[in-house]
């Protein structure tokens, strides 16, 4: 009898020690990355601008899922660009998350220190090396602590478009993605402990000319969403290049009607309208969601080789100090990832992908929301299809900073092997 009995209770405890590792949880933390003293600001490719004084904080932030023995980080910089050769020395001071799990992505900030090394023509750089080991570090231990802050949670995901004045497309007014998709993590009693914005947009209201060291835009984002809803707040861009942009115009004041310019506004002002707009969209497409109690997680990975023909992208690799790794036959690998979240499903982008090739990755994934993560894992400049590549001289400075012709279909195509060859996402329970 006390052996039935004691079988019994090994059953029960093993089951209950089962589902307790089955169970669906996520942590979130965030560190600071603003360089002190301040280092000159990139808006792009070439020197850096003096930075005069900050407004806001840059930020490392992560936010950590867990189902069963599955693990995936989400990783967001406040940086212009975060190069795969930074990415595995953070990944590399993670020991409890599989390398391929961790996507981290960059706000694109124009208002932030060099991570890239761009090399200038007289073979020096205005990237700050110790800085770049500074937010390695940082961004490590953000994904650590919030590894440490694991607890159940339920996620509501949601998407809609977002209403009013926050973007535009700088080539094309109207061409742009308006569609936002928000993850939030709630605790079992109701508590939020994150939420995830992703929208495509440059945040860039303030630009490097300005001469401060800001988050831009998502700085007010994130503090309004976590003033409003607690827990700590997340952004990740989507399909923003060529050129989707702030909409800081003033629009009383015409630059060129005929080529459809306007005279931008500067500001912080300006940061906090957007940002907090953005917030409040943010909050009201999120508000109506049903909770998903179990959702499934699973994270897919697929190394990509992709050539370099631009001699300007090449000239920087070859000249960054960050010796970019590079194969022999003048390409780069890199990795895309693709995340079933619940319902939801998740592509990475190594870059800024034009907006076209944005809906075409949307409109052909499988999740009843369907998101994009721009400049994420590495930032390797613009991406466009074959066709717009070089084609007209609107797109000249995208197609230089570009690796080349075949990079939107090189991407397209592996984006939606990694989708065809993955299971649909699901609510789960």
């Amino acid at each position: 009898m006390y052996r039935y009995r004691l079988l019994s209770i090994l059953i029960v405890a093993c089951f209950t020690t089962s589902l307790a590792q089955a169970e669906f949880r996520v942590g979130v933390a965030k560190t600071i990355i603003t360089p002190d003293p301040l280092l000159p600001i990139s808006g792009g490719v070439g020197p850096g601008q003096p930075s005069t004084g900050k407004q806001g904080e840059l930020t490392a932030r992560a936010m950590v899922f867990q189902q069963g023995d599955t693990k995936v980080a989400i990783v967001q910089l406040d940086l212009l660009g975060f190069p795969s050769v930074l990415c595995d020395r953070v990944r590399k001071q993670v020991d409890r998350i599989p390398a391929a799990n961790i996507l981290i992505g960059s706000t694109h900030t124009h208002s932030a220190p060099d991570c890239y090394g761009f090399p200038g023509l007289d073979g020096k750089t205005s990237g700050n090396l110790k800085f770049m080991d500074f937010v390695c570090n940082q961004a490590a231990k953000a994904v650590n602590e919030a590894l440490d802050k694991l607890q159940p949670a339920q996620l509501k995901i949601a998407t809609g478009e977002a209403q009013g004045k926050i973007a535009y497309n700088y080539y094309a007014p109207e061409l742009y993605d308006p569609r936002m998709t928000v993850i939030q993590a709630l605790a079992s009693d109701g508590r939020v402990i994150g939420t995830l914005v992703n929208y495509a947009v440059h945040p860039e209201v303030l630009g490097n000319r300005v001469g401060l060291t800001s988050p831009d835009l998502v700085g007010p984002l994130c503090d309004k969403l976590e003033a409003d809803l607690g827990g700590m707040a997340l952004f990740m861009n989507g399909a923003q290049g060529g050129m989707i942009t702030a909409d800081n115009r003033l629009l009383e004041k015409i630059a060129d009607p005929l080529k459809a310019k306007w005279h931008d506004a500067r500001t912080w002002d300006e940061c906090l309208r957007i940002g907090h707009l953005m917030a409040s969209e943010a909050e009201r497409i999120i508000k109506g969601a049903s909770p998903q109690a179990d959702p499934p997680l699973a994270c897919y990975a697929r190394d990509v080789k992709f050539p370099v023909d631009s001699r300007l992208m090449w000239m920087i690799i070859l000249g960054s100090p960050l010796k970019y790794p590079h194969n022999e036959d003048k390409s780069i690998t890199t990795r895309l990832n693709l995340v079933n979240l619940g319902n939801a499903q998740i592509l990475t982008i190594p870059g800024e992908a034009l907006p076209n090739i944005g809906f075409y990755l949307k409109r052909n994934m499988k999740g009843e929301h369907n998101l994009l993560f721009g400049l994420t894992n590495d930032a390797f400049g613009y991406i466009l299809t074959k066709v717009d590549f070089n084609s007209f001289d609107r797109y000249e400075y995208i197609s230089e900073t570009s690796l080349g012709e075949m990079t939107g279909e090189i991407l397209i195509a592996n984006s939606l092997k990694l989708v065809d060859d993955s299971p649909r996402p699901s609510t789960g329970k």
